[in-house]
């Protein structure tokens, strides 16, 4: 007789289920949510943590790299989250913006500008309160596309999502700033904030978002972040996510965006803090005219890991699709890129591209690229490649020979190298910010002799 085999439970994975199991009558929700939750903690339950046996997360075996379940982070007093967005430095300095407040995974409309953006044409709720209604659209708030149907991630974050931040733009509105969506993570002590935030850019609206991930250094926090957009019919969307937490966070941050027939929309990743990152997107684009760009830049240095995972399924005809990734990997860092373009048969006349290049600036920094194409209509133009290596010696001598010291040449060169990809967003203000937060992780790099 054959026993069937068993999963070997980690110590992570054992916590998380008790903490679910202990936490559940106070999370949001009623019998609908409570049963979607039920759903989602079935799925971690038979599959547990994800690992490098999962080709989805074959470079970030998380059950490994998890050693320990943080417990659910407390919503902070109104004090301690005021005094937590007081002293935490500000990367994108003086811009301009329109600022919803996020706190250990709480929003807290007291340290937000929801008037504001409510007069300029937008509609802000909390998702706890879109949960406790318990109807249709906590169902929505919650749901998992068919590209993530497997994602344990998402499980995770459906299991113990207490809050988060909704925002509506009017059909026609556009933006006169940028709206930031800032999460902090403020505790003293290790927590796992769980947040998902929805975002709906109406019909002919533009506007232009930041989602900005920030923390305090020394302190082993865990963040399950889930965004939920959808850009509406011509629509116009210039987003930027900027992940710089502190060294010690462990960060899972999904992305589920759904694009309507004709909208635009521009995506750059920035990624330069945290212990061990994964950045993941899964997009379902709408047909004729729309337009996609993706864009990632990664700064990572000592023993960062930092993955960007990405899956674009092109359903209807006539899209768009550009993806550039550009990574900097310093010290003994490891670097991951996993994209995946796929074309539907009805999705004729897709014009789709995707590169990822990685700078080497050690002998011991690592980079994973794994491109794909899955491809299955007849009449489209689709390409990918990928690159890695170091600086180019040549470039470098040049600078060097017309009087410029080796560390400001290599400086001026990863600069440069990385800039493509920031001016990709194709927004001036913004990408003039997120240069300072290049030039400021060029600052910290050590001194080469």
């Amino acid at each position: 007789m054959t026993a069937e085999p068993r999963t070997i439970r980690t110590e992570a994975e054992q916590a998380l289920a008790q903490q679910f199991e202990d936490i559940l009558a106070e999370l949001p929700g009623g019998e609908r949510v409570r049963a979607i939750r039920a759903a989602a903690f079935e799925k971690f339950r038979r599959t547990g943590l994800p690992h490098r046996r999962i080709e989805e997360w074959k470079y970030t075996d998380l059950r490994a790299l998890m050693k320990r379940a943080a417990p659910p982070a407390r919503r902070p007093t109104e004090t301690a989250a005021a005094r937590a967005l007081r002293e935490s430095p500000d990367p994108l300095g003086t811009l301009p913006r329109y600022r919803l407040v996020l706190v250990d995974g709480h929003y807290f409309d007291a340290l937000s500008d929801r008037a504001g953006l409510e007069a300029a044409g937008a509609e802000v709720v909390a998702s706890r309160l879109a949960l406790d209604a318990d109807g249709a659209e906590a169902t929505a708030l919650l749901a998992t596309p068919e590209l993530a149907a497997d994602d344990i991630a998402l499980a995770l974050n459906v299991m113990f999502v207490g809050d988060g931040v909704g925002v509506s733009l009017h059909d026609g509105i556009a933006l006169d700033k940028p709206l930031e969506i800032l999460h902090l993570s403020a505790g003293a002590e290790p927590a796992a904030s769980t947040v998902r935030d929805s975002v709906r850019i109406g019909a002919n609206a533009s506007a232009q978002v930041i989602e900005a991930y920030r923390g305090a250094s020394g302190v082993a926090h865990q963040l399950n972040a889930v965004t939920r957009v959808v850009a509406g019919r011509n629509s116009t969307v210039a987003w930027a996510r900027v992940q710089t937490e502190g060294e010690a966070t462990q960060h899972v941050g999904s992305t589920i965006l759904a694009l309507a027939d004709a909208s635009r929309f521009d995506h750059l990743t920035v990624t330069a803090g945290a212990s061990v990152s994964r950045s993941q997107m899964f997009i379902t684009t709408g047909g004729a005219n729309t337009r996609l760009g993706i864009y990632g830049v990664g700064m990572i240095g000592g023993r960062q890991h930092a993955d960007t995972t990405l899956l674009i399924d092109h359903a209807l005809g006539g899209a768009y699709t550009r993806v550039l990734m550009k990574n900097a990997v310093d010290g003994e860092a490891h670097g991951v890129f996993q994209g995946k373009i796929i074309v539907e048969p009805d999705a004729q006349k897709t014009d789709a591209k995707m590169m990822a290049k990685a700078l080497l600036l050690s002998e011991t920094s690592e980079f994973d690229s794994k491109p794909e194409l899955e491809i299955f209509a007849d009449d489209v133009q689709c390409g990918h490649g990928a690159t890695s290596g170091r600086i180019d010696e040549t470039q470098l001598f040049y600078l060097m020979a017309r009087g410029v010291p080796r560390a400001e040449a290599e400086r001026l060169l990863i600069e440069a190298f990385l800039d493509e990809a920031v001016d990709g967003l194709g927004d001036e203000r913004i990408g003039a910010a997120l240069k300072g937060v290049v030039t400021a992780w060029l600052n910290r790099r050590p001194a080469r002799t």
